[in-house]
């Protein structure tokens, strides 16, 4: 097997790419290169760390404007915006395996986001973590997890995509268990590692799949690539079990790694737990890009989720999809209703969005999921980053209860995390998330299969604005029923959460009927303004719907969080106090945790029991009766040796001695005692000749 290093024959040629094309690689090494030299500085170096983090991400920030304005350029021009570079990697016997990055509209955002939040996430982090006695070890993990997850983005090859993809898990697992002194934290990161290792399993086997049917990993290749109809063709012609495509099997194969890092049912466990580590990275992984990896591989992957799709059908693979997210999303926010934790409220919120995401890539199209993805990165991002503020201002204090009135103590934050409320709540026309995951609700509306994703959406989005208005009430409004004096936090922290207040806002813009520019850039097509957009049928119908569900769910919170007068924070909850019952189990998770303690984790210690029992007994059992066995022929084998052998030996030894000592006597080196023995021997012989003679009677004497 040798490494080849050089430009395939088959890529493009790199003299005909742009500078930027040809340099994509630099934007996830850059901060790769970053967290190595990191990791040499000394501890007492935090300037020096934070400057290189920053600095690396905010390089990478500026090369993905760079390729971003480079594809707006081509799509304006009506040129193909989809360009390549491929690595011949390892070749083994005839076959080569390449790899490469691809820069496409979907890689081109997603760097944008992830840059630019992460950008903002790590400036804000300079203000949280000034007091750890690790800050040089956390910018460290974070420029790491940043540059895997740019990896993943521009990768296109699977391999590569998924080395990057673990990478993203390694550097998830040292950042939740950051504060590996608290138990909470160190169980968190092994259950979020043990777990996506779970999906990641059925994801390296759907790699092995694709690469065993098709030959190659890359996912475009002039025609050649796994996405392309060619490949697809040789996918769908082959069958697999349950009456599934190779090209469906394989898809669900690899979306079972998605659903690992993204959180859907039955994987989620890990991720609202998550928020053990420090804020700004349940702000990372939540936002940018932990659960932004497994939507962003659905969405590179739509070709071979939709193979085989026609118009008004759709696959088997996207049917999983869309089942799973509409599940996910309604258990997330059932779940959220019942929290009391600050983080724990928006880490389910985030499992519940990420189930919105998946439905909409599977009833409406890359576009669809991603643009909701966009939106919900940025006010996710500033309501994590909101609640870091507010736990930095309550003195590390995490119980909503315990909290409340801050909107007068911190007046920045509040206003940033109304916005960030709003947008996830689907407020509408105002901010981002109404238009972005409205086009999820109409797309899931008009799915061929089933009304159920839809209604399950809907109810959903009533659940989500009703448990935010429930944590807006308790945090800011009402009267203070915490221990201390709240404050501000500085404007290290709170300039970001003002930038991201406005992106989300701002976004909206991007995705209306009226103007869809998200869709067309994502899509390759011409973009015209034109308000007949919304004359689309059944559009404004669903936007009163959806309207009329947050106004209900927001008025709702209101009267019963907000028009209570709270004063203790001992009361008990509003839902609580109506349905102890069903609020325990919404409180408990709906004993997932439990569940799998008494399943997964029970058969698997059942099954390390025996393992450990068959070691002991049996394989252990027959090791010691081999040594026995062993050791009886060694000592029969000592005993031929030391009595037979050596003794036998040994005695020949010793009457040599014994003769060579009576000829060394003999042997004095004189002459006439040589002459005296030779004369007595003389006649000694003679003598018994005649005695022998004479017994003859050969001889009378």
């Amino acid at each position: 097997m040798t490494v080849l290093p050089m430009l395939s024959a088959a890529s493009s040629d790199a003299a005909t790419l742009a500078w930027i094309v040809r340099n994509l690689w630099l934007i996830p090494v850059i901060p790769m290169v970053a967290a190595g030299l990191i990791a040499l500085l000394p501890q007492p170096r935090r300037r020096t760390a934070a400057t290189l983090a920053i600095g690396s991400l905010a390089i990478s920030f500026l090369l993905a404007v760079t390729a971003f304005a480079h594809v707006l350029q081509h799509w304006s021009s009506g040129a193909p915006t989809r360009e390549i570079v491929s690595i011949d990697w390892l070749s083994f016997g005839s076959s080569t395996l390449q790899m490469g990055w691809v820069l496409d509209p979907l890689a081109v955002i997603m760097l944008v986001m992830v840059t630019f939040v992460g950008s903002l996430i790590f400036i804000y982090s300079t203000g949280y973590m000034s007091h750890d006695e690790n800050f040089t070890r956390f910018f460290c993990f974070l420029a790491l997890f940043a540059g895997g997850m740019l990896g993943v983005i521009i990768a296109n090859s699977l391999l590569l995509l998924f080395m990057c993809w673990e990478i993203v898990g390694l550097t998830s697992y040292l950042l939740i268990g950051f504060w590996y002194h608290k138990p909470s934290a160190a169980a968190a990161a092994k259950k979020a590692f043990l777990t996506t290792r779970v999906g990641d399993i059925f994801f390296l086997l759907g790699i092995v799949w694709l690469f065993a049917q098709t030959g190659t990993l890359l996912f475009y290749n002039h025609g050649a690539g796994a996405m392309e109809p060619a490949a697809l063709a040789v996918l769908l012609s082959q069958h697999a079990a349950w009456g599934l495509t190779a090209a469906g099997a394989i898809a669900l194969l690899i979306f079972a790694g998605a659903a690992g890092k993204s959180g859907q049912l039955p994987l989620h466990v890990w991720l609202p737990d998550a928020m053990e580590g420090p804020t700004p990275v349940s702000a990372l992984i939540h936002a940018a890009t932990m659960v932004a990896a497994g939507v962003y591989l659905v969405a590179r992957i739509y070709p071979l989720m939709s193979a085989g799709a026609g118009p008004g059908t759709t696959t088997a693979a996207l049917t999983v999809v869309a089942w799973i997210g509409a599940a996910t999303a309604l258990f997330g926010a059932l779940v959220a209703v019942a929290q009391f934790d600050i983080k724990r409220i928006l880490a389910y919120s985030t499992v519940s969005q990420l189930g919105y995401m998946m439905v909409g890539l599977a009833t409406g199209g890359v576009a669809v999921g991603i643009f909701h993805l966009i939106t919900h990165a940025f006010f996710k991002a500033l309501l994590f980053l909101g609640a870091g503020s507010v736990i930095h201002g309550c003195h590390e204090e995490q119980d909503i209860r315990k909290m409340g009135g801050l909107r007068a103590q911190m007046p920045i934050t509040f206003a940033a995390y109304t916005v960030g409320m709003l947008a996830l709540s689907g407020f509408p026309i105002f901010f981002s998330g109404f238009w972005s995951k409205d086009a999820i609700v109409g797309a899931a509306h008009h799915w061929p299969v089933s009304q159920g994703p839809f209604w399950m959406l809907l109810a959903g989005a009533l659940l989500t604005a009703f448990y935010m208005m429930r944590q807006v009430g308790y945090v800011f409004l009402g009267v203070w029923r915490g221990h201390g004096h709240a404050h501000e936090s500085p404007a290290v922290m709170t300039v970001p959460l003002v930038i991201l207040a406005f992106f989300a806002i701002a976004l909206g813009l991007l995705g209306t009927p009226a103007w869809p520019w998200f869709t067309a850039f994502l899509e390759s097509r011409t973009l015209a303004f034109d308000l007949a957009g919304f004359s689309e049928p059944g559009l404004v119908p669903m936007m009163l719907l959806a309207s009329t569900l947050v106004f209900i769910a927001l008025g709702v919170g209101w009267r019963l969080y907000v028009a209570a007068d709270r004063r203790s924070d001992t009361d008990p909850d509003a839902l609580q106090s109506a349905s102890p019952t069903i609020f325990h189990w919404l409180e408990s998770r709906l004993y997932f945790d439990e569940l799998y303690q008494a399943t997964v984790l029970r058969a698997y210690a059942l099954c390390a029991w025996f393992s450990a029992w068959l070691d002991r007994r049996f394989w252990g059992g027959m090791v010691a009766a081999v040594a026995c066995g062993f050791r009886v022929l060694g000592r029969c084998n000592k005993s031929v040796d030391s009595e037979w052998i050596d003794g036998g030996f040994d005695k020949g030894c010793e009457e040599l001695t014994t003769a060579g000592g009576v000829l060394a006597w003999m042997q004095t080196a004189r002459a006439p005692g040589y002459l005296r023995t030779l004369t007595v021997g003389l006649l000694i012989l003679i003598a018994v000749v005649l005695i022998a003679a004479s017994i003859a009677g050969q001889v009378k004497l």
